[in-house]
């Protein structure tokens, strides 16, 4: 089985895949000329077998574990004084998104004179950066959700102003992942449901995204097959490690599918992440039928495709809706934001804020500040049925 479940891939970077390939991490650092490494990881892992054994494998590494979810610039700031205090040139990014985005944008900022917000992703302000300033990244996922490890961004939070920017150059995408299903193995069941349904709204609103981008939504398509396939078998059994690998490159899908774009769901999660402090992937899960229900009327074809693609036993909208409701119940997810300590206290922030997230951009319908705050106020309700797309 484990030889089944392994590849090389070069898309969209080279990928190592297959159980036991953690044990290339030497390798991976000598292909990307990486000498001196600084892994990031986060706080959760700092003491963990998997980063004890990464250490001992890399001679002249150094840990920085001072990363937490949501990932701030304070963390960033605390990592580049590492990087640089140590004489890195290059990072290995080990662990969940968070430690993920962080890790990539202190290989990214390693060698910049400008200040990190200068790099956010508006316009051609990418271009502001020094290539030659920006040191390679070697990631390692050990969650499968965001697909951090295959993405050309990191989402860093502004702790002054309490919103989350994505900070964004095409040469951040690592250039090797090992993605590795024996380190997700000892994955909470809560954080496998969390990051597995975050993977699949990631693969859900790229294909629903409007433009044309045939190769992505292929991709979309088969990350969401993939998702209802094995994230229930990862979640009743976390030693399925084909449910494991299989789960792995749905998360990478997903993170390669959104290149098409976003939508609602992220538009309002990043605020709700930033003011309340939630996990992302649960605060995706939880705000994602709210979402398509405002859709609705956009997205009725694409989700009759997807409930073909999935072989569900009711097509249309409502066979779809049924089904993401349903799996959402049977991995636990909570119904409403206010069942994970969401309040509407805030609700014209949020709204605001949305309406300003890039996700936004790629909702099936335009939408400003009002229409999200109304779905944020449903989602934290939990009325799903009612006041979403407002009189």
């Amino acid at each position: 089985m484990s030889a089944v479940l392994r590849g090389n891939w070069n898309y969209p970077t080279t990928i190592w895949a297959g159980p036991g390939r953690i044990a290339e991490l030497a390798e991976a650092c000598s292909r990307t000329s990486i000498q001196r490494p600084l892994i990031v990881t986060d706080e959760g892992l700092a003491t963990a077998p998997m980063i004890t054994s990464a250490l001992a494998a890399l001679k002249h590494a150094a840990l920085f574990a001072a990363v937490r979810g949501n990932p701030a610039s304070s963390h960033v700031e605390a990592g580049l004084r590492a990087y640089r205090a140590g004489g890195h040139d290059g990072v290995v990014a080990f662990g969940g998104g968070s430690a993920l985005d962080a890790g990539k944008v202190v290989a990214f900022m390693s060698g910049q004179t400008r200040p990190l917000w200068d790099f956010e992703d508006i316009g051609d302000w990418w271009t502001r950066a020094d290539p030659a300033g920006i040191a390679p990244v070697v990631a390692v996922p050990t969650t499968a959700g965001t697909g951090s490890e295959v993405g050309r961004a990191g989402v860093i939070l502004n702790e002054e102003t309490h919103q989350k920017k994505i900070i964004f150059h095409p040469q951040m995408m690592p250039r090797i992942v090992i993605a590795d299903p024996e380190l997700t193995i000892g994955l909470p069941r809560a954080v496998t449901a969390a990051t597995g349904i975050d993977a699949f709204v990631h693969c859900f609103e790229a294909f629903c995204a409007p433009g044309f981008h045939p190769l992505a939504d292929g991709i979309a398509l088969e990350g969401m097959r993939l998702i209802q396939r094995f994230l229930p078998r990862a979640f009743a059994d976390g030693n399925d490690i084909e449910a494991r690998a299989n789960m792995l490159a749905a998360a990478s899908m997903g993170a390669t599918a959104f290149q098409k774009g976003l939508g609602g769901v992220h538009a309002i999660a990043h605020p709700v992440g930033s003011w309340f402090n939630t996990h992302h992937g649960l605060t995706n899960a939880v705000i994602l039928p709210y979402v398509m229900e405002f859709n609705r009327p956009a997205i009725a074809d694409k989700t009759d495709v997807i409930a073909r693609a999935l072989d569900l036993p009711a097509r249309g909208f409502d066979g779809f809706m049924e089904w993401v409701l349903q799996m959402r119940r049977d991995l636990g997810i909570p119904h409403s934001l206010a069942d994970i300590g969401v309040s509407a206290e805030k609700a014209a922030i949020i709204g605001r804020e949305a309406a300003l997230d890039p996700s936004a951009a790629g909702n099936p319908i335009p939408v400003d500040a009002a229409q999200l705050e109304r779905i944020f106020r449903a989602a934290v309700s939990g009325k799903l049925d009612g006041g979403v797309r407002g009189p």
